[in-house]
Parts: C-alpha cells; sequence; structure tokens
C-alpha cells in the first residue's frame, strides 16, 4: 500500500470536524451460510484476522484470573474465544452470541481445537436471556458492538454486562470508532482487496459504517458504573479500546504462553500485529507483556494491519 496516501488520509481525519452519520449494518445478525463462512474463514489460522484476536487476547490478559468465569459476548465462531481459552486454561469461558449458525461453528471449531474450558449460550447480547445475575468475573466484546442496532441497544447491552458482572469484575471493549470521511472507510476496507474475499470487503465496509463514535462508546461505557481507560489507534480512531484496571499480574507462563502465540503467527502476521500495536503505543495504550519482536513494524504496510 502506498504509506503517503493512507497518511493523508488519517490527517484529513484529524483536519475533518463535520462527523459522518451511523450507518446501522444492513444485516446486523450473521446467519446466511456465506456470511459465516466468510467471517469464520478470516479468524482461521491463515485468515486475514487470525492476528487481531491473538492482539486482543494478549490486551486481555491482565484481566483474566486463574478460576475466572469469562463471558464473551458475540462471539461468533470462537475465533476470539479460542485465544482467550488458549491462553488461560484454567479459566473457564462462556460464548454468546445471537445466530444458531454461528454457534454451531463455534462448537465444531471448539471441538476441533480439543478445548475443554469452553461452553456455549444463544442469547442477544443487549437482553441476555437465561444468564443469572453476577455470574460473570470478567466480561469481553471484540470487535462486535457496531452490530447493534443503536445507541439503545449500546445501552441496553452495558446494562445486562454490569447485570451479570460480580463486584470487582473485568471488562473489556474493543471495536471500531466511527471515522468521519466516507473516503477513509472505503480506504481502510479495500487495502487489500486482492487478498480478501468480496463478502470480506463489503462486510468490512459496512461495519466501519456502523460503528459507533468515541463519544458514543464512551457514554455507553459510563453505563457500567466501573472504571475503565479509553485509548484509541493514534491519529485516527480507527479502534478503539475500553478496559477495566488490571486484576492479575502477567507472570512469566502467562507471558510464555502469549509468546509462543505469537511466534506462531507468520511473518506478515506479525507484521500485523506489530503495526497495530504500534498506533495504539502511539495512542498511549502498551502490550502487557514482551513480545518476541513485537516492537518491529513496518511503516510501508497498512498502518492498522488488516481488519474487518
Amino acid at each position: 500500500m502506498s504509506f503517503p496516501l493512507m497518511l493523508t488520509h488519517l490527517l484529513l481525519e484529524r483536519l475533518t470536524s463535520a462527523e459522518l452519520p451511523r450507518q446501522p449494518e444492513p444485516q446486523a445478525l450473521m446467519v446466511e451460510s456465506g456470511q459465516v463462512a466468510s467471517f469464520m474463514n478470516s479468524g482461521r489460522a491463515d485468515g486475514m484476522l487470525n492476528y487481531l484476536y491473538l492482539f486482543h487476547a494478549v490486551m486481555a490478559l491482565p484481566l483474566i484470573r486463574p478460576g475466572d468465569v469469562v463471558f464473551d459476548l458475540a462471539c461468533g465462531p470462537a475465533n476470539q474465544l479460542l485465544k482467550m481459552a488458549a491462553l488461560h486454561p484454567e479459566a473457564s469461558f462462556v460464548g454468546i452470541d445471537a445466530s444458531l449458525p454461528m454457534l454451531q461453528q463455534a462448537e465444531a471449531n471448539i471441538a476441533a481445537a480439543g478445548l475443554r474450558n469452553i461452553r456455549l449460550q444463544q442469547a442477544d447480547i443487549s437482553q441476555l436471556a437465561g444468564v443469572d445475575r453476577a455470574v460473570a468475573d470478567c466480561v469481553l466484546c471484540t470487535m462486535s458492538l457496531h452490530h447493534l442496532a443503536d445507541t439503545g441497544q449500546l445501552a441496553q447491552t452495558m446494562q445486562q454486562v454490569r447485570r451479570i458482572l460480580r463486584p470487582d469484575g473485568g471488562i473489556y471493549l474493543a471495536d471500531f470508532g466511527r471515522l468521519k470521511r466516507a473516503a477513509t472507510q472505503h480506504f481502510f476496507a479495500y487495502d487489500r482487496v486482492a487478498q480478501q474475499s468480496a463478502q470480506f470487503t463489503e462486510d468490512f465496509l459496512n461495519s466501519m459504517r456502523a460503528a459507533f463514535s468515541v463519544d458514543e462508546l464512551r457514554q455507553g461505557a459510563a453505563l457500567l458504573g466501573a472504571e475503565l481507560d479509553c485509548h484509541q489507534t493514534a491519529v485516527a480512531p480507527f479502534m478503539v479500546l475500553l478496559r477495566s484496571p488490571v486484576r492479575h499480574r502477567v507472570d512469566g507462563l502467562l507471558a510464555e504462553r502469549a509468546q509462543a502465540a505469537y511466534r506462531d503467527l507468520s511473518p506478515l502476521e506479525q507484521r500485523d500485529f506489530n503495526n497495530l500495536a504500534r498506533w495504539f503505543r502511539l495512542g498511549g495504550l502498551s502490550l502487557p507483556c514482551a513480545l518476541p519482536a513485537a516492537g518491529r513494524s513496518d511503516p510501508a504496510d497498512h498502518a492498522f494491519g488488516r481488519q474487518a
């Protein structure tokens, strides 16, 4: 990609005052087989988003303690869950999703991975019917809040998170931030169009258009009644991360697991991971543990790696 072109888009984002209106996704619930397959394949070991799931799993390391019950909201085909559960074999994970086809794919992926510390439950994350009060030690939701219909449903989801979370529980929320220019959204969605399916590109662009603004995410998170740190990628809020204070020290064993998972990434995935880590670090958020060569990045490559 052209680094000068990318930088031009980001600088124009900083100089633009007017915000684009949010465009909810045409189909918030993924049930069509093509969408499910595209999303699942993007998170496989050789998929476009494999590095991103590891990035969020690493960033959430300080929140999960041995013995915790961790809920992953809108878990989809369990790509994120698999990364988390592998790093924390002493914790129990519950994947929540409203889409039955997604959960069926998740069940197959979990069985193939041989992990036994994950169970699945079908529920709308804005209602969490069937989930008792104060049963979660930690609640995660990565790259999924933009699927919600509006800020009202975002508020309902945050209220449900507060209901199921135990006192002093951990919270990790990550999603796109809404960019101000349609041209910037299009640029990121189509940056690697030759390497991704047409369905992936379409879903990526729809996700960016449906993203909440940083202020909307902050206002929603305020309903949690908990102190969260809010971080975003430098220059423009391509991605926003809200995380509660440290609950668990990242000890040597936990760091070794994260380092082994990082080494399993391909060189291109490591470069994408490093680029995203670098742009968050420039925004004030560093990795919670050292990873092999994670300080290196390629400024001529996509600034934030491959997203969807």
